[in-house]
């Protein structure tokens, strides 16, 4: 087993705006009649569904240092046996979780289809139509700023787990970085982007790199997307990074319940960390909320954005125990799930009946374990034997 840590330097990017603002916001539908100002929104029962969902955000800040991907800051073997799927399935710690995520899952989806639901969308629009009408902008600053971050770090592909001794792999992080300021060139920086996860794919196998696939195709299905203006696949970069980031959390939670070992030492080092509780315990608890508030990220805009706010709280609150590296190596998805809080897209692509439906809920959730869960451990037992 191998031990990646290394310092992150400080480092300053700024990016000017290249290009025309564009608005990009999407229908809304009509507004209720009875709101004429941002202050009718706050009714009573406006608060108290306000404070409904604060409460649901607090519930999944219980998942914060399981969010500071472990694999940075300790040993790690990919190769090891992974504890079976039906160890989790027979904790009662994993059973509570659900116990209590799924069912404020569907208490949000509930919210959602009454006026006040219809009401707290429109009040999250007004805060958030300055940043929504910059957001290409904003990516593309985000994105430059991390590829000039990892240039000045040296020595890894996409993130600290992925070291290499090639000198090449950080001048072609500069040049991504310098290929995001004209749309002209965003293509060079897809491709390079895809080149840096295809090459790290050859030394590190598929298994450890789906853990990044927000970074290489969800990035660089973004670039190319935006190039391609005034087309239909040019309105769906946004979905591309939604979905890349909602699977990639997903996937990632599993982790949790597969090796338990790996945070051990973590919870060792820092106990406060797990409050005090046994990993055993904690662990599982936080799988579930992990996967859930990725599920979140593909549901109806309410359940969508405050999944978002919920995994902005967290992956905010990793930094302060584990630092600049942390900050860094998670900004590309801090992004994202920024877009996603300021998105105001009403309109959901996939199955849009069955997820404003109560039932919906559940199912979602019954169905997504029953897809990736499999694929996760049966991938593992291809490449690993085991």
């Amino acid at each position: 087993m191998a031990t990646f840590k290394f310092n992150v330097q400080d480092t300053i990017f700024s990016t000017a705006r290249t290009g025309s603002p564009e608005s990009t916001r999407r229908d809304e539908g009509p507004p209720s009649p009875q709101v004429a100002s941002i202050g009718a929104y706050f009714t009573p029962l406006l608060l108290e569904a306000t404070l409904c969902i604060l409460a649901i955000a607090t519930l999944m800040v219980w998942s914060t240092p399981a969010e500071a991907h472990v694999k940075w800051f300790t040993s790690f073997d990919i190769a090891t046996p992974a504890r079976p799927i039906s160890e989790t399935l027979s904790s009662p710690w994993f059973w509570l979780a659900v116990g209590i995520a799924v069912p404020l899952f569907a208490l949000t989806a509930a919210l959602e289809r009454t006026v006040i639901g219809t009401r707290i969308l429109i009040l999250m629009d007004s805060v958030s139509e300055p940043l929504w009408n910059r957001a290409d902008d904003f990516v593309r600053a985000i994105t430059g700023g991390f590829f000039v971050a990892i240039f000045v770090i040296g020595g890894v592909y996409l993130t600290p787990d992925l070291p290499t001794p090639s000198e090449w792999v950080s001048w072609s992080q500069l040049v991504i970085a310098a290929g995001l300021f004209s749309r002209r060139t965003m293509w060079v920086s897809a491709i390079g982007v895809l080149g840096l996860w295809i090459a790290a794919l050859h030394q590190y196998q598929i298994f450890h790199l789906l853990d990044y696939v927000v970074l290489g195709l969800g990035v660089a299905g973004y670039l190319v997307l935006f190039s391609l203006n005034g087309s239909w696949w040019h309105k769906q970069r946004f979905n591309v990074l939604r979905w890349a980031i909602a699977i990639t959390l997903m996937r990632s939670s599993f982790e949790k319940f597969a090796y338990p070992e790996w945070f051990q030492p973590l919870a060792q080092q820092r106990p406060f960390l797990t409050f005090g509780m046994p990993t055993e315990v904690f662990l599982p608890m936080a799988g579930v909320v992990e996967f859930t508030l990725g599920l979140g990220l593909l549901w109806t805009p309410l359940i969508r954005r405050s999944s978002a706010i919920a995994l902005l709280i967290i992956f905010s609150a990793a930094v302060v125990p584990f630092g600049r590296l942390d900050l860094v190596g998670h900004s590309l998805i801090i992004m994202m799930l920024v877009i996603a809080t300021v998105d105001p897209t009403r309109d959901t692509q996939v199955a849009p009946a069955f997820k404003r439906a109560i039932v919906g809920v559940p199912a979602g959730f019954v169905a997504a374990l029953a897809i990736l869960a499999p694929t996760y451990w049966s991938l593992h037992m291809a490449l690993y034997g085991h």
